[in-house]
């Protein structure tokens, strides 16, 4: 069977990172074998995984042993199994960030990394930036599945709507199609009706909400998923079923992005954007 290679944007500071590593925990319990490749300069893709071990980046690796890089040299087992991967970026106000990412793949084909016994890679893409090196992971073709992370703030939704274009734009010459959005709960008013009406205008569907609790943050401050930290905790049992959710997903699309004034209709129509007279100058 195919490795399932998985793309995960969003808006910067949506959750990406912490959802995605509690999401792989919950599918090691399923019984599957996982790579995830941080594609963020800031290198935080993987640190829950690995218990907050700072993991040297593959361009850090490639700077300091341009002539010896092994794949022992790259990958980190962490929690589950997970195989861990950070591809870095240049020093700050150096080059192009992005370029780390085509680094990374890149070497980690080169080496082996993909083998057969993996079921899924997933990348783990910096902000809402569908341009250049950090689109490489679906303009190149390597992860044929995208999901995006939001809530239902409007720049989540904004960030949410431009990504859709991006991967419209790819799947049109691809395979590449997305697989749903994925809701990081902020508790803002109708934000489940909200991201159901926003993915259903762009064609696509909300693949699980991802209800807000402090336990995540306990979770991450202690360096640990979830799962790990209270496996017997509802808030383990949603990314379980978050897990098993996209295990199960096949519903999978070209968007169709909505316009800034169908966008701002919706946040209108689920009371994002209530005007009020004591509001008025």
């Amino acid at each position: 069977m195919a490795i399932r290679q998985i793309a995960i944007y969003g808006k910067g500071g949506i959750g990406k990172s912490t959802t995605t590593q509690n999401l792989t925990a919950g599918l090691t319990e399923l019984n599957k074998n996982i790579m995830v490749v941080g594609c963020d300069p800031k290198a935080d893709s993987t640190r829950l995984l690995l218990n907050g071990l700072h993991q040297k980046t593959v361009l850090d690796t490639v700077r300091d042993n341009k002539q010896n890089v092994t794949l022992e040299n790259l990958v980190k087992t962490g929690f589950g199994g997970v195989r861990c991967v950070e591809s870095g970026g240049p020093e700050p106000g150096v080059g192009c960030a992005g370029r780390g990412i085509i680094t990374s793949i890149d070497m980690l084909e080169n080496l082996g990394a993909y083998t057969e016994d993996l079921d899924y890679v997933f990348y783990d893409v910096l902000g809402d930036v569908v341009c250049g090196g950090f689109a490489m992971p679906i303009r190149e073709g390597k992860a044929k599945e995208i999901y995006i992370v939001a809530s239902g703030e409007m720049m989540a939704l904004y960030a949410a709507n431009n990504i859709a274009k991006g991967i419209a734009k790819y799947a049109n010459k691809g395979e590449v199609r997305m697989g749903g959005i994925i809701c990081n709960s902020r508790n803002v008013d109708h934000e489940l009706d909200l991201l159901r009406a926003f993915a259903a205008a762009l064609g696509t569907h909300l693949l699980y909400y991802v209800p807000r609790h402090n336990i995540v943050q306990h979770a991450e401050i202690r360096r640990k998923t979830v799962i790990e930290y209270r496996p017997d905790s509802s808030q383990a049992t949603e990314y379980r079923n978050l897990a098993q959710a996209l295990q199960d997903n096949d519903r999978f699309v070209i968007p169709t992005p909505i316009s800034q004034d169908e966008l701002e209709k919706l946040l209108l129509d689920y009371g994002m954007m209530e005007l009020t007279d004591e509001y008025e100058i």
